[in-house]
């Protein structure tokens, strides 16, 4: 499916037709702790020493996040549910590549400087917001822990067999998702092999979450 995805940024962004207003963001399942480390004090300020503010985007723009947890219902880090497109750059604090706005303005995505293929990590844009994140990397923890590599049965326990099953479109595989606990029609999409290995997941809001063709 990771080759469809990269194909269907590209081959299938036409197809979005779907309209809606922008979602309120919905409550987020689980809290996440961050620490933050306490900058040292300087006697003197230097012209080029950066700020934490400053610190914190960089680190953001340039590596993954692992385990941290900054995948969540309402979002990815900063960058909220509904944020605008013109705003996605600030709310991520770095630059963001377009992929297939040439071929369909309404619907397409952008990606962070590191990524090397769209399907790694991107950010679905709908009708001028954001909409949708997804990955197939397995360097990602989705919302409650679930990563690529993990198997059906794994996911199940790890989320208490809320996860319901559906048959995959084009494979023998799964979709397994997992709607929030809010009011907003956000969700999350785990999609499995024949084996029943994760292949990749996304979160997102209604309907974009659930296109399984880029932006159809």
């Amino acid at each position: 499916m990771r080759a469809l995805l990269s194909l269907g940024l590209l081959a299938a962004l036409g197809a979005c037709t779907a309209e809606r207003a922008p979602p309120a963001p919905p409550e987020v399942p689980a809290d996440v702790a961050t620490d933050a480390a306490p900058a040292s004090p300087s006697p003197s300020p230097s012209p080029a020493a950066e700020t934490p503010a400053s610190a914190a985007a960089g680190k953001s723009a340039a590596t993954p996040d692992g385990d941290l947890g900054m995948a969540t219902f309402a979002g990815y880090g900063e960058v909220k549910f509904g944020t605008l497109a013109a705003d996605m750059g600030k709310a991520w604090g770095g630059a963001l590549k377009e992929v297939g706005k040439d071929f369909n303005a309404s619907c397409y995505f952008m990606t962070p400087a590191w990524v090397k293929t769209p399907a790694e990590f991107n950010f679905m844009i709908s009708e001028g917001r954001f909409a949708r994140f997804g990955t197939d990397s397995a360097k990602y923890a989705a919302p409650g822990g679930g990563k690529v590599g993990m198997r059906e049965s794994e996911l199940q326990k790890l989320y208490n067999n809320a996860l319901h099953a559906s048959p995959h479109k084009y494979s023998d595989g799964k979709y397994l998702s997992l709607a929030a606990s809010g009011v907003a029609p956000t969700k999350l999409v785990f999609e499995t092999d024949a084996q029943g290995v994760v292949t990749e997941w996304r979160v997102g809001v209604l309907p974009e979450v659930d296109y399984v063709e880029g932006c159809s």
